[in-house]
């Protein structure tokens, strides 16, 4: 009986993985070529990645959680853990919610000031995307590529207008049209507009294009996110100036007095 059960699981796994497999052979072809071209600087800094995570922070160095993929199906997606084990997630839930209601606004990361939730390092490992490296597993199994729309978490799949999930008619990616046209500098409604274009659009060409441009794109989301961090900083060292002025104002009456 139990022999039955595991084989059982085992060929629903392979259906449900073979259903996930929908990206076109040429697609296929480009993951696996240049996650083989480049898996020994990946296994290097991934390594170096996962020590990291480890010595910063007791719990697993590897965080799963329920995307959701192509056409709405759901699968496990990994990434390297950025934030302490067992935080709340009821912020970020509010934070998306907040910009999937005001669509005109940027789409900044929660994180991208300052974030407890987030370990030692975390924040440059986000904002570099070296925290996504496991997701290479995720393109081998075929739930996804190296470029297409980013799968989202449940429930914000669950706040989409049915034309915003047009944005899942292809598989999700790593990298995208979205996150080399601006990414936290665009709004939500244009990162919808920009993952259904690559959906309508996808060839060959522009999966090469977006992947010649992804390291360029990261190196000007970590300078944005830099310039953030000090605007906010600047901010915090004024308000607590300005805080602080009457008490120095009412001392000065007192010893005058």
């Amino acid at each position: 009986m139990n022999q039955k059960i595991r084989t059982s699981g085992r060929q629903s796994y392979a259906a449900a993985n073979l259903k996930a497999s929908t990206a076109p052979l040429w697609k296929r072809l480009l993951d696996v070529t240049i996650i083989l071209l480049t898996a020994p600087i990946t296994i290097l800094v991934g390594t170096a990645v996962a020590l990291i995570v480890k010595l910063g922070s007791p719990g697993p160095i590897i965080f799963r959680q329920e995307r959701v993929g192509y056409k709405g199906q759901r699968f496990v997606c990994f990434k390297f853990r950025t934030m302490h084990a067992g935080v709340e997630t009821a912020s970020h839930q509010g934070h998306t919610a907040h910009l999937i209601k005001n669509s005109s606004a940027p789409m900044t990361k929660l994180d991208a000031v300052k974030d407890s939730r987030v370990i030692p390092f975390g924040s440059i490992l986000r904002a570099t995307g070296l925290d996504e490296l496991p997701q290479l597993i995720n393109v081998l199994r075929g739930e996804m590529s190296l470029v297409g729309p980013r799968p989202c978490v449940g429930y914000e799949y669950e706040m989409y207008e049915p034309w915003q999930k047009r944005r899942f008619d292809a598989v999700p990616g790593l990298t995208g049209l979205w996150q080399v046209s601006g990414k936290n500098r665009t709004t939500f409604n244009q990162m919808i507009h920009l993952d259904i274009e690559y959906s309508e659009q996808s060839n060959f060409w522009l999966d090469l294009r977006i992947i010649f441009k992804t390291v360029p794109a990261l190196v000007v989301q970590c300078c944005d996110q830099r310039a953030k961090r000090k605007q906010a900083q600047k901010a915090a060292l004024q308000t607590t100036v300005v805080s602080s002025s009457p008490s120095v104002v009412s001392t000065r009456v007192n010893v005058a007095g």
